[in-house]
C-alpha cells in the first residue's frame, strides 16, 4: 500500500494522519473508503496500520488518524472527552469525501476497543456512515469501568472522581492517571507492560475528568439509529475489559443489516497476527457488501 502523512482540523485543532492507497490505485479512479478509529489511548502507528493494508489490499482508501490531543494531534494532551472524539471522526469523514481518490458515497468506519464504541456512537448520528465495523468495544462507559472492579474498587473510584471535581472547582486543575490504572483489567495492564517497552511514545495519563465523561458515555443508545445502513460487531469471549455481554447487547439494539462474530479470546489478542487475519478478513467482507457496487 501507498501511505502518505496528511492532516486535517476538527474544531479548530489540526489532526495528523495516514492516508493509506491501494497499490493498483491509478490517478482519477474515484475508490470506496474507510476511516479507522483507534482505542483509548491508542495512536494510528499502533494496530491500525495492519488492518489498514487488509483494507487496501481488497481495494479500498484508508485513513488513519489520531483524536485531538494524541501523537501530535492538536488539542489538550490526553483528554478523552467522547463526544470531542466523535467530532474528529465526522471531520475524519468529512476530510475523506474531500480527497480526489474517494468515492464520497461509499464511506465506512472501522473501530477498535474505544473505537469499537465510536463507531456505533459515529453511525448512530452521522448518515453518510454507509458501513461501520466495531470490535471488542462496549456500549455503557459506567459498566466499562465499573466492571472490571470490586465493589471496594468502585467506592475508591467514585471518591477519586468526586474529589478530582472539587480539586478543579478550586484550583482549576485536576488530576491524571495512566491508562492501566484507569482501565484497571489485568489483560490492560499486562498490555501496557508490554506495550511501552516497545512503544514509549504509547504512555500517557489520562485525566480523571475523562474517567467521569466516560462513565456518562453510552454508544447503545445510538445503535437502533444506525439501519438501514450496515454494522457488524466483533466480540472477545475473554475479554475482561469490555465484557461481550455489554457488546453483544448493543448489536442486539441494533436493526438489520447486521453481522455478529465473537471469537474465544481475550481483548488485546485480537491484535495478533492469528487474529489480526480472521477479523480483518471478516470485515473487508462485510465492507465489500455495502460498500461495493
Amino acid at each position: 500500500m501507498k501511505q502518505s502523512d496528511v492532516h486535517f482540523y476538527s474544531e479548530g485543532c489540526k489532526l495528523l494522519g495516514d492516508l493509506y492507497l491501494p497499490d493498483d490505485y491509478q490517478a482519477g479512479q474515484k475508490r470506496p473508503a474507510i476511516v479507522l478509529c483507534h482505542g483509548y489511548s491508542g495512536i494510528r502507528s499502533l494496530i491500525l496500520p495492519d488492518y489498514a493494508k487488509f483494507f487496501t489490499d481488497a481495494g479500498y482508501v484508508a485513513l488513519a488518524f489520531d483524536y485531538r490531543g494524541f501523537n501530535g494531534s492538536e488539542g489538550p494532551k490526553w483528554r478523552i472527552q467522547a463526544l470531542e472524539q466523535i467530532d474528529d471522526i465526522r471531520n475524519a469523514i468529512t476530510y475523506i469525501q474531500t480527497r480526489d481518490e474517494v468515492d464520497s458515497e461509499n464511506v465506512g468506519i472501522w473501530g477498535t476497543s474505544n473505537g469499537g464504541a465510536h463507531v456505533v456512537y459515529a453511525a448512530g448520528v452521522d448518515d453518510r456512515v454507509k458501513c461501520a465495523v466495531g470490535q471488542v468495544g462496549y456500549g455503557d462507559g459506567y459498566r466499562l469501568l465499573m466492571d472490571i472492579r470490586s465493589p471496594a474498587e468502585r467506592e475508591a473510584l467514585l471518591k477519586q472522581l468526586a474529589d478530582d471535581r472539587r480539586q478543579r472547582a478550586l484550583t482549576g486543575k485536576g488530576g491524571a492517571a495512566d491508562t492501566a490504572t484507569l482501565l484497571a483489567s489485568p489483560q490492560t495492564q499486562d498490555f501496557f507492560k508490554a506495550g511501552l517497552e516497545a512503544m514509549p511514545e504509547l504512555y500517557c495519563e489520562i485525566p480523571w475528568q475523562s474517567a467521569e465523561a466516560t462513565m456518562e458515555y453510552r454508544p447503545i443508545d445510538m445503535a437502533h439509529k444506525i439501519s438501514p445502513r450496515a454494522l457488524m460487531l466483533i466480540g472477545a469471549e475473554d475479554d475482561d475489559l469490555c465484557k461481550i455481554d455489554g457488546y453483544k447487547a448493543v448489536f442486539d439494539a441494533a436493526g438489520e443489516p447486521k453481522r455478529w462474530l465473537q471469537y474465544p479470546i481475550g481483548h488485546y489478542q485480537i491484535y495478533t497476527p492469528e487474529w489480526v487475519d480472521p477479523s480483518a478478513k471478516a470485515a473487508v467482507e462485510w465492507f465489500d457488501q455495502h460498500l461495493k457496487h
